[in-house]
């Protein structure tokens, strides 16, 4: 009964607490929020990427062949997400998520996904292929990009030694909705409030005469979506 009198307390002590919540400006470090109901307020641009099929390539390869697959693409998206701006916040088996901050958030975010579908068709898949020739021939490393914009309230999560911070707000549970769409060779995909929010340097080709986007044939909760095979170039 101790333990379950442990639990309960806990509990009501969570619910019970008033939040102590500030506004800020960068993505804050998990000892700089308590365990107790201690919140950051931001605004930004949440960037989910996450690897295709990745069940399917468990059950058909090595783990050897899957923890390199693993590496390498969560090695290309890091080093682009964090070369256009972006802040690791979170990593979950073959997904990576990430937050945009500040003045161009939502065009910084859409170049670092274009640029990640660029890395995995013109770096990771060809080279893949040169270390492995005897591959099936119809075998491709497949990924998407999920981005979305809101208002979020980062917490501390856990218990002592282990903890972590939490994302709360649309952005976060919309991107990863968004990375988990798959058709044809549409690798990104975004809400409208993130392509109105973008300048056209990512929304139309450099000729400006080819639209980078189409609408998404189907909404996600209610929001319109906008999808992209386009590349980045790195």
């Amino acid at each position: 009964m101790a333990f379950t009198d442990d639990l309960t307390a806990e509990v009501v002590k969570i619910l019970k607490e008033q939040w102590q919540t500030r506004d800020g400006n960068k993505v804050p470090d998990t000892p700089e929020l308590k365990l107790a109901n201690d919140a950051v307020k931001l605004n930004g641009t949440v960037l989910y990427a996450d690897l295709a099929d990745s069940t399917g390539l468990v059950m058909l390869q090595t783990p050897g062949f899957v923890a390199e697959v693993y590496k390498c693409y969560l090695n290309c998206a890091c080093r682009i997400i964090r070369e256009k701006g972006g802040e690791i916040t979170a990593f979950d088996g073959d997904r990576v998520m990430a937050v945009f901050l500040g003045d161009g958030m939502a065009t910084r975010a859409c170049r670092a996904a274009l640029a990640i579908n660029h890395a995995v068709v013109k770096i990771l898949n060809p080279k893949v292929r040169e270390q492995y020739p005897k591959l099936p021939a119809d075998f491709a490393i497949k990924q998407a990009v999920g981005i979305d914009m809101s208002p979020l309230f980062v917490a501390r999560t856990g218990i002592r030694g282990a903890n972590d911070l939490v994302w709360v707000g649309r952005a976060a549970n919309i991107a990863a909705k968004l990375c988990s769409l798959r058709e044809g060779n549409y690798a990104t995909y975004i809400t409208n409030d993130v392509y109105a929010a973008a300048d056209n340097t990512v929304k139309t080709s450099s000729d400006g005469k080819s639209s980078m986007w189409e609408s998404n044939p189907q909404s996600v909760r209610n929001l319109t979506v906008y999808r992209s095979s386009w590349h980045w170039g790195l």
